[in-house]
């Protein structure tokens, strides 16, 4: 009998929108929507207003905007989120973090300046004042 088991990165794939795996190295401006697991190595700059994962053995030479970045491999350059970022326990990280959360778990390298900047609302809220009325 056969027994077939889940690898992890297999399971997180159906998820995600793409899958850069190690082995491939991209050079140049990447932009995309939905969730990206990047394993391989880039260098250039990353644009999206969605999700980049950062994996384990992704090493990543760029300027990174996102409105989620989570890194768990090495990152060079700077990371601007409008929702958050999460540097997990692998991450090595050499550049300067914005973004509205910041989550540091512990084993992280990181050398750079964070910045906590506010977050954007989503909608602007109307002035409904009370207007006495006159008799």
């Amino acid at each position: 009998m056969f027994w077939r088991r889940k690898r992890r990165s297999s399971a997180l794939r159906g998820n995600l929108t793409a899958f850069i795996d190690e082995g491939s190295e991209i050079e140049g401006k990447y932009t995309f929507s939905g969730t990206v697991m990047l394993n391989g190595k880039f260098q250039g700059e990353i644009a999206s207003t969605d999700t980049l994962i950062i994996g384990e053995r992704g090493v990543v030479n760029a300027t990174v905007r996102a409105g989620t970045v989570i890194i768990n491999g090495e990152l060079v350059g700077n990371v601007e989120a409008t929702e958050r970022v999460e540097l997990k326990g692998s991450a090595r990280v050499f550049g300067d973090v914005e973004a509205p959360v910041v989550v540091v778990e512990e084993g992280v390298l990181f050398e750079g300046h964070c910045r906590m900047t506010k977050s954007k609302p989503a909608e602007p809220t109307r002035d409904f004042s009370v207007v006495p009325l006159k008799r």
